[in-house]
């Protein structure tokens, strides 16, 4: 067998201490789970989709959808749905719903994509009212009385209530506005609006969900007479 130099035997252990190093490195390096400084972006028409260990829909996909339409959808771990922003026909132009749906994939909200607003839930609205004052809820009493009142969940911070007021021909009159058993706004002089937008609650989150009394209270300032209210107008609002 010949010789080799020795030199050549030397580079030969190096190279193949360095190719060991080089495979040590490439299997132990970290794994690539964590962006720092910077984002990730996916292009044409890429996805992510995250898998539930036990297999089943993706919990979470955004990114292209069916055709040329680019999609959201956020999914329970039982694979029911809970939120997606798609409509599934392929188009990249076409306006997408934001919907939420219960546990039973019922869909419980989504917003209008044709004029704007709310498409669900439908809200109540108040219907039309009588306009007979003689039907309104009335007192004759001299100390304030509970004309009317209402059950409400406490579902937002504040609310608006609009009411109009009446009062017998030469008699005086005072009306005001109930939450919880307090007072609500200031008391108005019957014959006039009564319009007040306000917090329902000092502690909204210990109150939320709760049954929340409204009630319209009149009385009699002038010797006798009657005064009459009707609210026209009550609704939940933001903080």
């Amino acid at each position: 067998m010949p010789q080799l130099p020795e030199d050549i035997i030397d580079r030969l252990t190096a190279m193949e201490r360095r190719i060991q190093q080089l495979s040590t490195a490439v299997n132990s390096r970290p794994a690539l789970n964590k962006v720092s400084g910077g984002g990730v972006e996916i292009t044409d028409g890429g996805w992510l989709h995250v898998l539930p260990p036990s297999g089943g829909p993706a919990v979470f996909s955004v990114g292209g959808w069916e055709g040329d339409e680019f999609g959201l959808a956020i999914r329970r771990q039982t694979g029911n749905k809970a939120l997606t922003v798609y409509n599934g026909d392929g188009s990249a132009s076409s306006s997408q719903a934001l919907r939420i749906f219960d546990t039973y994939d019922h869909e419980v909200f989504a917003d209008d994509v044709v004029t704007g607003g709310l498409a669900r839930p439908w809200l109540a609205m108040l219907p039309p009212q009588d306009v007979t004052v003689a039907h309104w809820p009335q007192t004759t009493a001299t100390t304030w009385t509970t004309i009317a009142a209402s059950y409400n969940p406490v579902w937002q911070p504040k609310m608006q209530l609009y009411l109009q007021s009446r009062v017998s021909s030469g008699a005086a009159g005072s009306v005001r506005v109930l939450v919880g058993g307090n007072q609500w706004g200031d008391a108005v002089s019957a014959g006039s609006e009564f319009n007040h937008t306000d917090a329902v609650t000092s502690d909204f989150d210990a109150a939320f969900g709760s049954l929340l009394r409204v009630e319209i209270q009149a009385m009699v300032t002038s010797t006798s007479g009657t005064v009459y209210a009707q609210p026209q107008l009550m609704y939940g609002r933001q903080s």
